[in-house]
């Protein structure tokens, strides 16, 4: 992990708290003690994964859970969204730390309700996860921020959805503004595909509350790298760069980019040129 070269965060800074349960720099391992991941899928899996390796003397818990979590870590009963109830948990337990794995509990506000209760836990705010649970707030943030971003336009109605698609134009994407289980956006190579895929959300609901505010953005091709950084708010660090691998359903009407893996580290653009 890259760090910038910038002032390091205070000991009052929010990360900090933190990062002294994640990792002892004297001994380059994870310090002892009883870590909660909430979540229950593969991302959570790989997780509990590398913190039982790293420390196998850690006490570790998955809040629901799966099979394959539950030979690492102690599985209980309660959902990632239920928030109150991981509070609960987390006190009742004396919870050191809690890792939070998927978007949904993130969007319902659990690493507030964890920080009014003075309890350390690693995730976003409500607010700040809305760069991952509101493409539509994503989309405007990065215009307004001058920050490259493919062309879209914001839509909440069938009409103005069909208008957005003759302006931009096949092949086109249709995305569902909120949380989807990755299932949300759709690509579309005509322009009938595309309201077809936009009435599925805006009027049939397939996408629930998520589809409720839809995007129907520029189809761009090419090579695809992601970079995710850690940051308290006023240092942060610069993960390795992957890639994304997807493939597309083969529905009638669209397809649906699904992805299969990750491959870390991933060279850059200039180097997959050369």
């Amino acid at each position: 992990m890259e760090r910038n070269e910038g002032p390091q965060p205070s000991e009052s800074s929010p990360g900090v708290e933190v990062l002294r349960f994640v990792r002892d720099d004297k001994y380059n391992s994870v310090v002892k003690s009883k870590i909660l991941v909430v979540g229950g899928g593969g991302r959570e899996h790989a997780l509990v994964w590398r913190l039982h390796r790293d420390n196998p003397d850690a006490e570790l818990f998955a809040a629901p859970g799966n099979p394959g979590i539950a030979e690492l870590a102690k599985c209980v009963p309660i959902s990632a969204t239920d928030v109150p109830g991981l509070v609960a948990f987390a006190r009742q337990n004396d919870i050191d730390w809690t890792l939070v794995g998927p978007e949904a509990p993130l969007a319902a506000g659990i690493v507030d309700a964890f920080r009014n209760e003075g309890m350390p836990i690693f995730g976003p705010t409500a607010a700040g996860a809305m760069l991952e649970t509101s493409k539509a707030f994503s989309k405007a943030l990065m215009v307004d921020a001058g920050v490259p971003t493919a062309r879209a336009i914001t839509v909440e109605t069938v009409e103005d959805a069909d208008r957005a698609i003759e302006v931009l134009g096949a092949p086109v994407v249709v995305k569902a503004s909120g949380l989807a289980a990755g299932k949300g956006v759709i690509i579309c190579l005509t322009s009938h595909e595309a309201k077809l895929a936009a009435r599925s959300m805006l009027e049939a609901h397939a996408f629930g509350e998520a589809g409720a505010t839809v995007l129907i953005e520029e189809f761009m091709e090419g090579e695809e790298l992601s970079v995710f950084v850690l940051t308290d708010g006023r240092t942060w660090s610069l993960c390795p760069r992957h890639r994304t691998t997807s493939g597309c359903s083969t529905a009638i009407v669209a397809r649906t980019p699904a992805v299969w893996g990750r491959t870390v580290p991933f060279p850059s653009p200039s180097e997959c040129r050369n």
